[in-house]
């Protein structure tokens, strides 16, 4: 899937709403100054705001005549321009499919910005208004129903726009990060790529951040000035297509000067890219970049496309205003118009000139990464709309032939988040939920022959969706370089305007491959490997980089301190709960075992006993077997030992109702109900564990990636979801004891457990609500033994508090512990 990237900027706009035309009409006077748009009719528009021209000021503006006034050298970027014909293509390639978009035309709008601020401005201002007219916000008729807008891959002109159209709460869809104001944007380059440099340990030989267009004037008044340059082997280069074409004639001088020869490798991000007006110009600007590395927009070969492109006819443009600039621009010859006298030096043009004549970089024949991308953005504005056309009562319209255009940006938004589809070459389109695709890039190699052709070689890919490894792939054995050896042990870079933030990241990756992969960077014999590679998953590099150290296996053992004092814990606790079972059952006949049904207190030690040692399923290595039941065995028997208390508080409660004369709960009493309650809990725990196991079973897992140099080993709980929902289900049952137990605290003291129960489902409940924020913060041994110490702790709140009085009375006050005394504070 290609990575969207050039698309900075894609605007959902306000469709107008449904209404019956009134039938007089208002008038606007005011008007676009902008001439350059190319627009074709359809019942919803797509917008284009591109760049085809670029305007050079004769002159010095000011405010004393309209800047529309003034002179500007006009030229065709004719690279650029097949991103209109890609736009175009599209709508016509949507409009053809009858099961796509059935009954509904799309139309298009384009404009050519000129790389003229005010033109952005005023094209963001046309779109928001009438066509011809502009009104800012307000569309008096149903016409022109614009539905989106498609920005260029400029960023600045991205901004631009993002800042009208925010003005009028229209939604925008930033399908990159955007930077901020162009003062800013060097200083934020070199604080975020700094720390990234000194990490590999890259040096710098020079850095610079200036006006881009006093580089020319450089280089005719102080040619010695670019020195620096000649320092570094790397050069990377960051920028807008407008600001690289500065640097491109700066290095073309400087290149003829004489006074050096340019030998450095240049590296071009995805936005950067060089401009060439004429074929004559191609050998003079192409001789500096010779063996650059550009990485650029992962892009697929559409055969229909280039059919399309076949089809054009510069005599018959159909309403295309820059077909014919182009044509002009590429094949250098003159369109001829019957208002114009033929120019000299220039032939004719046929319409029949043949495309494999055009150098292929001023005009590629198959579709690049930026027409790829707005072939993509189209078909995922056209799948949003077939969405929202899917319903029922849309489709019973449909099918009356009636048209629904009343499509506004709030209702197509969600659509387009949530839309997934393959393209016409195969490739899977979607968007995360922030609206980002990932980005994909191919990395070329420039190559120029010494006849004059001209060539981009495939060298590497990036997909960040690949497995680790494989994500970036580079073949070194391809590349050509402009020098003689590879590049030395230093990458450098030269800064240029539109630094973005996915410029980071790919950075990143490609210094990592530059220092440790087929691009050796070192003269040292200890880093002069043949070929390096990345270090396996279980491995680390060392400070020298020069080997790869196994990390240290990461899991819970006894042998440390933290696992030694919790399977203490635990066994200490388990011989008290045994203890206790001991005293009960010896004493088993002794009032106060009998006044608080001893199968209920049997069944709540048994269970307590066993939560203790299930503690240790969690300590030790995670293994299969432990995994898989150290969960459910845990909720399991919580659930038992909870639903134990709550039915022996039921049984209170039920005991002290049954005293009152004339009340039927006495039919309650007895084994069948606190049976019925201490099966039922634990086994809808059981049912909802064993779905869990069914459906997504806890597993052993290795984590490479949390800790540097470790490897944690931990039991992956398979499906959080399941175990969220297992920890709910014990609360709600926690709850249930609690408040039961609360509103029974009153009842006579001797026959009644309720008040340490409230206060032993206090500590519990407060006990598992902290568990919740410290297990989702902590990761490795820290997690685990968290959850032992809330089970730890959980259980001995129920011990202590429910049978520590009772043990008491049994043990120390046998005095107590008779039927008069029982008697005695029930008549109280």
């Amino acid at each position: 899937m290609a990575g969207l990237l050039h698309l900075l900027l894609l605007l959902w706009l306000l469709a107008p709403t449904a209404a019956k035309r009134r039938p007089t009409t208002c008038v606007l006077t005011a008007s676009l100054q902008g001439k350059w748009d190319y627009y074709n009719h359809g019942d919803l528009i797509i917008g284009g705001d591109l760049h085809l021209q670029t305007f050079f000021s004769l002159s010095v503006l000011n405010f004393q005549i309209d800047p529309s006034r003034h002179s500007f050298l006009t030229a065709v970027e004719s690279k650029n321009y097949q991103q209109f014909l890609a736009l175009v293509f599209s709508v016509k390639e949507v409009n053809e499919d009858s099961n796509l978009l059935p009954n509904i035309t799309l139309g298009f709008h384009i404009y050519d910005n000129c790389q003229i601020e005010r033109n952005i401005s005023l094209i963001s201002f046309s779109l928001l208004s009438t066509r011809g007219q502009m009104v800012l916000g307000y569309k008096c008729d149903k016409q022109d129903p614009l539905l989106s807008v498609i920005g260029g891959h400029n960023s600045k002109s991205s901004i631009q726009m993002a800042s009208i159209f925010s003005i009028f709460k229209v939604p925008q869809w930033n399908w990159v990060g955007l930077l901020a104001s162009e003062d800013d944007r060097g200083q934020h380059f070199i604080s975020s790529l700094m720390p990234m440099l000194k990490e590999k340990e890259i040096c710098l030989a020079f850095m610079e951040i200036f006006k881009f267009h006093d580089l020319v004037t450089r280089a005719f008044t102080s040619p010695f000035s670019f020195n620096a340059w000649f320092k570094a082997e790397v050069v990377i280069l960051f920028g807008e297509s407008s600001s690289n074409a500065y640097v491109q004639l700066a290095a073309s001088i400087h290149q003829h000067s004489g006074i050096t020869t340019f030998k450095n490798v240049w590296i071009l991000i995805s936005h950067s890219k060089l401009t060439v007006k004429g074929y004559r110009d191609l050998l003079k600007v192409m001789k500096p970049f010779h063996g650059a590395l550009h990485f650029r927009d992962h892009t697929r070969d559409l055969s229909e496309f280039s059919q399309f492109l076949l089809s054009l006819d510069p005599l018959n443009p159909q309403g295309d205003f820059f077909l014919p600039l182009w044509w002009e621009s590429v094949f250098e010859c003159k369109i001829p118009r019957s208002n114009q006298i033929p120019q000299r030096g220039k032939h004719p043009c046929t319409g029949k000139e043949n495309f494999q004549q055009i150098p292929p970089l001023m005009f590629e024949r198959s579709m690049t990464g930026e027409s790829y991308n707005i072939y993509n953005a189209i078909y995922a504005v056209a799948h949003a709309l077939h969405a929202i056309y899917g319903s029922r009562v849309r489709q019973a319209m449909m099918r009356l032939g009636k048209k629904i255009l009343n499509v506004q940006s709030w209702q197509i938004l969600p659509y387009l988040r949530n839309v997934q589809f393959n393209n016409s070459v195969g490739e899977t389109i979607s968007f995360s939920e922030d609206g980002l695709d990932s980005a994909h890039y191919d990395l070329l190699n420039w190559f120029w022959f010494p006849n004059q052709s001209f060539v981009f070689v495939k060298v590497g890919h990036i997909d960040p969706g690949a497995p680790p490894g494989q994500d970036f792939t580079i073949n070194s054995d391809a590349i050509v370089w402009p020098i003689k050896h590879l590049p030395t042990g230093s990458i450098h870079k030269y800064k240029t305007a539109g630094f973005r933030a996915k410029d980071l990241s790919i950075l990143r990756k490609f210094q990592y491959k530059l220092k440790n992969s087929a691009i050796n960077l070192s003269h040292t014999e200890r880093h002069n490997a043949a070929h390096c590679d990345l270090c396996p998953e279980d491995q680390y590099p060392n400070k020298d980089k020069n080997n790869c150290i196994a990390k240290k296996i990461y899991f819970l053992t006894y042998e440390e301190t933290l696992g030694y004092i919790l399977a203490f814990l635990a066994l200490f606790l388990s011989l008290i709960t045994s203890a206790i079972l001991v005293i009960f059952r010896k004493h088993h006949d002794t009032p106060i075992v009998k006044a608080n049904n001893r199968d209920l207190t049997y069944i709540l030690l048994l269970s307590l006993l066993l939560c203790f040692l299930c503690s240790f399923l969690f300590i030790g290595q995670p293994r299969k077997l432990t995994c898989l039941f150290r969960q459910s065995a845990f909720a399991i028997l919580f659930s038992l030992a909870v639903s134990s208390v709550l039915a022996k508080t039921v049984m209170v409660v039920l005991a002290f109702m049954a005293t009152r004369p004339g009340n039927k709960t006495r039919k309650l009493l007895g084994k069948p109900l606190s049976n019925a309650i201490v099966l039922a809990c634990p086994l809808i725990q059981a049912v909802l564990c064993s779905i869990w196991l069914a459906t997504s079973p806890p597993f052993p897992n290795v984590d490479f990636h949390s800790l540097v140099g470790e490897a944690i080993l931990e039991c992956n709980e398979g499906s959080a979801s399941m175990f969220y929902t297992v920890l709910t289900y014990l609360g709600f049952l926690a709850l249930i004891s609690f408040t039961v137990a609360f509103l029974a605290r009153k009842l006579p003291d001797s026959f009644n457990e309720a008040k340490f129960i409230t206060f032993s489902m206090l500590v519990f409940c407060s006990v598992w609500i902290s568990f919740l924020p410290t297990y989702l913060s902590t990761k490795g041994k820290s997690m685990v033994a968290v959850e032992i110490f809330s089970i730890l702790a959980s259980a001995a709140a129920l011990l202590a508090c429910i049978f520590f009085p009772k043990c008491y009375i049994i043990l120390l006050r046998p005095n107590l512990n008779c039927r008069e005394h029982l008697m005695r504070h029930k008549n109280l």
